[in-house]
């Protein structure tokens, strides 16, 4: 069987990516083979159904080509996952959302369902909480939309802050004074910061202080007014820390915590205050949770398949963990 998706030789290389890498996963998903040809892209199959999934993803990338869209084997997989979820709505009406643009001109999307509905949520509430693993954007897209924000002077200043918890390493060890020691921690967001403003406009502001990368614990005793307040690896605060933080909230502010359940690097004892969190505030206006998955990972498909591997193992782990606790 075979269906043929015209287009130009141009847009068809382009659709195809290097090495055609935007279309591998499809011919590997859907058992068919695309090939470019004078008329356009031609797909082959022996499963008529596959075919079709398989052309109204090669159709949908199309039309994002035609609207200016920057295709990416990213985007391909994205469809493909979520089709193969059954959500063939989300592949027909897929349209990244722009949410800000960095000073090198780059745009910056929301390029999954769940990170759509995480920009939606930070627009439209006062206070957010972002779960989900490594490489959904939770802190990336959260950054983006501050500097919208400030250059819209929706807000006089941006503050970034997280746990300076250690992951395998002591704090104690590492010259300098504290602020050189917790600044590893901070790195992160002093990437996405420098990214979306470049540097010296990142630099200037943090010299007036209208930009602050912090640790938590420099958040105590403070009312931020006028603010875009971000919480980075949530995960890692006690409960007592997340109440000190939250209760920080001021006038004409929003704040965003982000965090990953799965890397809490807390001691076992200690419990973390975003695993406690929801329950408490779930119910209360103008507070949203909004909870990513694998299928928001935007980072190298490889990483999705990795979070996702993680995630049979941990299932497995703590089944087995329950059936060793039933046989004592």
């Amino acid at each position: 069987m075979q269906k043929i998706i015209e287009m130009t030789p141009t847009q068809s290389s382009m659709l195809l990516g290097a090495y055609n890498k935007n279309v591998r996963n499809l011919e590997r998903d859907f058992l068919c083979t695309i090939e470019p040809a004078a008329a356009g892209l031609v797909l082959n199959g022996e499963d008529e159904a596959k075919l079709d999934q398989a052309a109204l993803i090669v159709e949908r990338l199309y039309d994002l080509l035609c609207k200016g869209h920057n295709l990416t084997e990213q985007t391909s997989c994205y469809l493909a996952d979520s089709l193969l979820a059954g959500d063939s709505e989300q592949v027909a009406s897929y349209n990244p959302d722009l949410v800000c643009v960095t000073a090198k001109g780059r745009e910056i999307k929301a390029k999954t369902k769940g990170q759509a509905n995480y920009v939606k949520a930070i627009l439209h509430n006062e206070i957010t909480f972002a779960i989900g693993p490594a490489g959904t954007g939770k802190t990336f897209l959260a950054v983006a939309i501050a500097v919208n924000a400030f250059r819209k002077k929706e807000v006089d200043r941006i503050i970034l802050t997280r746990p300076a918890v250690e992951a395998g390493e002591k704090l104690g060890f590492l010259p300098g004074d504290l602020q050189t020691k917790v600044d590893p921690y901070m790195r992160p967001l002093y990437d996405a910061l420098q990214e979306l403003m470049g540097v010296d406009q990142y630099l200037s502001n943090l010299e007036k202080g209208l930009i602050e990368v912090s640790p938590l614990a420099y958040m105590r005793g403070r009312t931020l007014d006028n603010a875009f307040i971000i919480l980075d690896e949530a995960q890692n605060t006690t409960p007592e820390q997340m109440k000190m933080f939250l209760t920080r909230l001021g006038f004409n502010s929003k704040v965003v915590v982000t965090g990953d359940l799965t890397q809490i690097d807390l001691e076992v004892k200690q419990r973390s205050g975003l695993q406690i969190i929801k329950p408490i505030l779930q119910h209360i206006e103008s507070i949203k949770f909004i909870e990513l998955n694998n299928l928001d990972v935007v980072r190298n498909p490889l990483v999705q398949k990795i979070v996702a591997a993680y995630e049979v193992y941990d299932k497995e782990k703590g089944a087995r963990f329950r059936r060793k606790k039933s046989e004592r």
